[in-house]
């Protein structure tokens, strides 16, 4: 159990796609008294459950699990949406004196939790947000993110395509008065005291464990999900058939070609890659090799000290 001086606190575990996030936050959930909360933009469809690697019930050993299949693959999910359903959750689990631990690769997803975001206070324009909305029901979210690229790429380095209500209020800004968002500097206060835990390991080794668990996808059945989806009436113009290995699989089935190890495989370690740069800019952070021997314990020593135990 959590003690009470630790009741505005929180984990969060970090780190690029097959690195043993999921496993860590588990164990430290049965250690600290915890519930988990992910943090990953595919698991949160029901359906899609090979390809986001979704614990299963043996791998929770036990363990609450929140924010995963709380849509359905036709829904659109903004990190918007994400935060509403997810600070929900953190409030619960802090109200009956567990710990909770933000667990996933999504950054975005991470950073509406741990962050309030001001994002200027420039006065809304209805008419313009009216027009991108429109305009995203009528061409999809990227061609509204596609213009904010072109009028603040800055801003658009850091919001994600999805997060539809932000980028909105971006060109709002920007079209109202302008000036770009990304030249009025944000109040970026954090909502809890936390530490970051980011799963690292030799880029080599990182790039082996996430050839093998595309292997491990085909063996799991990641087309049979895939064709499962599609008879359904999913098509590549729903959100969750974005995801790496669900687009290309998709595209694969929908062909008729071969499955696509290397380009799934290339693809996530891309991606990999990418998370690894996104998660080094986090405040608080702690690197951890879940290879090594010994370091689960020098971890726990600094949660202790994190959580005053």
């Amino acid at each position: 159990m959590v003690q009470k001086n630790s009741l505005n606190k929180i984990l969060v575990v970090c780190g690029p796609t097959g690195s043993g996030k999921s496993a860590l936050s588990v164990e430290l959930a049965l250690k600290y008294g915890g519930e988990v909360v992910s943090a990953d933009s595919v698991a949160i469809y029901k359906g899609l459950d090979v390809g986001s690697a979704k614990p299963d019930s043996k791998e929770k050993k036990g363990v609450i699990h929140h924010m995963i299949d709380v849509v359905t693959p036709f829904d659109d999910f903004s990190v918007s949406d994400y935060e509403n359903m997810a600070l929900k959750a953190v409030e619960d689990i802090l109200s009956r004196g567990k710990l909770p631990i933000i667990c996933g690769g999504t950054g975005f997803y991470i950073n509406s939790i741990l962050y309030k975001m001001s994002y200027g206070k420039t006065k809304g324009d209805e008419k313009i947000r009216q027009k991108y909305q429109e305009m995203a029901q009528n061409l999809g979210n990227r061609a509204v993110f596609e213009v904010l690229k072109n009028k603040d790429p800055e801003t658009a380095q850091i919001l994600h395509e999805n997060d539809l209500v932000r980028v909105i209020r971006a060109l709002e800004i920007v079209e109202s008065t302008g000036v770009k968002k990304s030249d009025i500097k944000d109040e970026k206060t954090p909502r809890y005291d936390f530490i970051s835990i980011m799963t690292d390991m030799p880029r080599e080794t990182l790039y082996d464990r996430i050839n093998k668990r595309v292997d491990i996808m085909v063996e799991k059945g990641i087309e049979s999900e895939v064709k499962s989806l599609i008879d359904k009436g999913v098509t590549i113009q729903n959100q969750c058939m974005q995801g790496i290995g669900y687009k290309e699989v998709y595209e694969s089935i929908t062909r008729g070609e071969p499955f696509p190890y290397e380009l799934v495989k290339m693809n996530s370690r891309r991606y990999a890659k990418r998370q690894i740069t996104f998660f080094k800019r986090n405040e608080n952070l702690y690197k951890y090799n879940p290879l090594l021997d010994g370091e689960f314990e020098k971890l726990c020593k600094i949660i202790d000290n994190f959580l005053n135990f």
